[in-house]
């Protein structure tokens, strides 16, 4: 079954946890296609990402069949196919909400466009921040949000400001049309069925790894 073919239901029902590994295949395919490698192996992959090769198989069986047993898979053609399943084989416009320390190393990252979300747009709260460049975009206002939104077809939004702001901006990018948040507040907004929302929160990713190396 090919990945365009798939219901939507086929499409829920994978766990999310093998839909946060497809990115890593995709990052190492990418990497062994710029080496030259025409076809890898499931153990291959497995080593790389330090899962079972039973794992990868498991992971790809959920999109249809991939590969022929015995002989691989196609770099180039397994990486165009999870490219799709992902919706980054075409691009993806960003805006980002809050210019401060944290919105202005995002803004100033390069590592975006490479794979396709393109930063097209920044907001923040204080007017004092409002009309300056950073990252070659000009800080707006936020009742700019809606207009420039539609005018520039964004469809993710990262957001970056103080956590007593946080859901009021997410509030407002869900308004707007907007249908993916990365939120890097250490809060959880609540959003309606049918918007994806991302928390990235490095206290809790130190404190989840401290149980592992803490003594009892």
């Amino acid at each position: 079954m090919a990945p365009n073919s798939e219901s939507r239901q086929t499409r829920s029902e994978v766990p999310e946890v093998v839909i946060s590994r497809l990115p890593q295949y995709v990052r190492i395919l990418n990497r062994l296609l710029d080496d030259g490698t025409q076809v890898v192996s499931s153990q291959q992959l497995g080593e790389k990402l330090q899962v079972t090769p039973a794992q990868i198989r498991k992971d790809l069986s959920y999109f249809g069949r991939f590969g022929k047993q015995g002989r691989g898979y196609s770099v180039s053609d397994l990486l165009d196919r999870l490219r799709q399943i992902l919706g980054i084989n075409s691009p993806w416009n960003v805006a980002v909400v809050g210019v401060g320390r944290l919105g202005r190393a995002i803004l100033s990252y390069p590592g975006f466009n490479p794979d396709g979300f393109h930063l097209v747009a920044a907001f923040d709260l204080n007017d004092s921040v409002v009309g300056e460049t950073v990252g070659g975009l000009t800080v707006r206002k936020m009742d700019e949000l809606d207009r420039v939104v539609q005018s520039e077809k964004i469809s993710i939004g990262i957001v970056a400001v103080p956590v007593e702001y946080t859901q009021n901006v997410v509030d407002q990018l869900v308004a707007c049309g907007v249908r993916a948040i990365l939120n890097y507040a250490p809060i959880t907004p609540q959003v309606r069925e049918g918007i994806r929302i991302r928390n990235i929160d490095p206290v809790l990713s130190l404190q989840s790894m401290t149980y592992y190396i803490s003594e009892d």
